[in-house]
């Protein structure tokens, strides 16, 4: 329990730093709410209201956008570590990261042949 005790301190420290972060912001932030704040935003999009029956698409482009972020994102939380650690994992390390680099490049290509790397 020794070895855990200052992780377990610097958990409670960030826990205590956005429950002190969110307290203090609603504490001292404004409060002049109008019609125009309190619309949802999504990229640009006007929403319509609830009562005109009408369901707005999201043009596919959005989640295009969404699943390439998330492709880099993951590659890069993976990668770092391993270059890392490369010279002290030999062959194995190699080949792990072979075949994710392998796997990431399938969701490129289906990336790439959706038009998803186009920037109109």
């Amino acid at each position: 329990m020794n070895a855990y005790g200052p992780i377990l301190v610097l958990g409670a420290i960030a826990v205590a730093f956005a429950v002190v972060s969110v307290v203090i912001s609603s504490v001292v932030g404004p409060r002049r709410y109008n019609r125009a704040k309190l619309e949802a935003y999504e990229c640009g999009i006007e929403t319509l209201p609830p009562s005109a029956g009408l369901v707005q698409r999201i043009p596919v482009k959005y989640y295009l956008t969404a699943m390439l972020f998330i492709i880099f994102d993951i590659e890069i939380v993976f990668l770092y570590p391993w270059a890392v650690a490369s010279n002290s994992l030999g062959w194995f390390g190699l080949i792990a990261v072979a075949l994710f680099i392998v796997n990431v490049s399938v969701a490129y290509a289906y990336e790439w042949r959706r038009g998803g790397l186009r920037w109109d």
